[in-house]
């Protein structure tokens, strides 16, 4: 028996349209908007990085170092993989990833030395970058996020110890002519595990 002035249809539809409301709610906000801003900022530095390190290919490839530009477009591939990553996880979340405009990377550059003291340089900036985004994540309480971005701390060790490794190797070279023919010839060779020897040293 029905309560006066009460609809039992009625009641079930207002605490369903209610309910329907609430998920929406938390499903539209399951990815907090200071994490979804740092992730978005993240997703233009990764683009900037596969930008820049497809100025180096070009560069290397048109000063006859085919070696080296063959490492350095596969790390421009390598660098957009992690942008899509980044986007895809920003979407899936209930966020809206940015696709940023970029700058236009530098056209030439002095050598090799130089390119890759800047490849370094660069790695170290987009480490310090990730850490942040990791940090928004612990104080806005997003554990998934900050779960998701451990890949990305443990990506940028490699990706620093490897630059490291291959800057020792030119310092040992120098200007050495039949070192740097080596180095062109031998640097796909090199790999994060390689790197990563030397970089755990205490």
């Amino acid at each position: 028996m029905e309560s006066p002035g009460i609809s039992f249809p009625g009641f079930f539809l207002s605490l369903w349209t209610g309910k329907a409301v609430f998920l929406k709610k938390i499903f539209k906000n399951m990815l907090p908007k200071k994490v979804e801003t740092a992730l978005n900022a993240q997703i233009e530095i990764e683009a900037e990085s596969s930008q820049f390190y497809l100025a180096m290919a070009s560069w290397a490839e048109c000063n006859g170092l085919p070696g080296v530009a063959e490492f350095l477009y596969a790390h421009s591939d390598e660098e957009r993989m992690h942008m899509l990553k980044l986007v895809k996880y920003v979407n899936e979340r209930g966020g809206h990833a940015v696709i940023p405009a970029l700058s236009q990377p530098p056209k030439t550059f002095k050598d090799l030395h130089f390119v890759f003291e800047k490849l370094l340089q660069h790695e170290i900036l987009v480490s310090a970058e990730i850490n942040k985004v990791v940090d928004v994540c612990l104080r806005e309480k997003d554990y998934s996020t900050h779960n998701f971005m451990q890949w990305y701390v443990s990506e940028q060790i490699e990706e620093e110890a490897l630059a490291r490794t291959i800057m020792d190797k030119l310092r040992m070279i120098g200007n050495d002519k039949g070192g740097m023919y080596l180095f062109d010839r031998d640097i796909q060779t090199l790999t994060a595990n390689t790197a990563g020897g030397p970089a755990n040293k205490a």
